[in-house]
């Protein structure tokens, strides 16, 4: 969903870079969500329950739509908070969802695109850097990265949480070093598919989720689950919004992540 308006005589495009939830979608996630839908009749239950209101009170019969959500912290777009990768990053207690500084999660926006990559391959740091190159970007520190796989075109299909690249132990570890704390992607993880990766490491040639793993070491943050990248018209030059709910304790939070342009 793209939406633009004016506003002080500025021209502002706003780019939901989000996936949309559905009770449809669940049966292609590993990780199963349900949403339950209370209409306007229904909702009278309640303030008759607790305020002695029935529909008599209410004009046309009608009160409150509601709707009961059972899903994971790690369902649709979210960001993972340094907690999901393991206790302790970067030598002391790894923070969670609600300890994640704020202004990480707001910043300048580079997209790097790496639809070139295919299914199961690994995202290098020479990758990305060649990729900076081609756009004439320089990182600085807390800059939103986002990349770009094409993956989210598979979401709501059989099998999509197998079906992307992913960036590699060494890209992260690079990223980090240039001061990134946020890492976003247009796929179900960060890493190449957990299938691969499984393969691989009972063979003994790779780490299992070597992208996650690194946040044991070094503190960052990803966004997973990412859409709409091939909308956004330049690779830099705008800012991103990706504020995660607010829970205690969690690895990971549910976000409405945007792309904001001002012209």
């Amino acid at each position: 969903m793209k939406e633009i308006y004016e506003k002080n005589g500025k021209r502002v495009t706003l780019i939901d870079l989000s996936d949309r939830l559905s009770n449809e979608t669940s049966r292609y996630e590993i990780k199963e969500h349900q949403i339950h839908y209370h209409d306007h009749k229904q909702g009278i239950h309640l303030p008759k329950k607790i305020l002695g209101l029935d529909q008599k009170y209410w004009p046309d019969g009608l009160a409150w739509a509601t709707e009961t959500v059972i899903l994971n912290t790690h369902s649709g777009t979210h960001v993972d908070a340094p907690y999901h990768y393991g206790p302790i990053s970067d030598g002391k207690p790894a923070r969670t969802i609600d300890q994640v500084p704020l202004h990480w999660c707001y910043g300048d926006g580079v997209v790097f695109d790496m639809r070139h990559k295919k299914i199961g391959e690994g995202i290098t740091q020479e990758d990305l850097q060649k990729e900076l190159d081609r756009i004439g970007y320089k990182l600085k520190p807390y800059d939103i990265v986002l990349i770009h796989t094409g993956a989210s075109k598979h979401f709501g299909t059989p099998g999509y949480f197998f079906k992307q690249p992913g960036l590699t132990k060494g890209a992260v570890e690079w990223l980090i070093d240039q001061g990134i704390k946020m890492i976003g992607i247009d796929a179900w993880g960060i890493d190449r598919p957990l299938d691969r990766m499984a393969e691989e490491a009972k063979k003994g040639e790779v780490q299992f989720w070597e992208a996650h793993l690194v946040g044991r070491e070094k503190e960052y943050c990803q966004i997973e689950k990412l859409a709409n990248l091939d909308q956004i018209p330049k690779p830099f030059g705008f800012k991103v919004s990706a504020f995660p709910i607010n829970i205690a304790n969690a690895s990971a939070g549910w976000s409405r992540v945007v792309a904001i342009i001002e012209e």
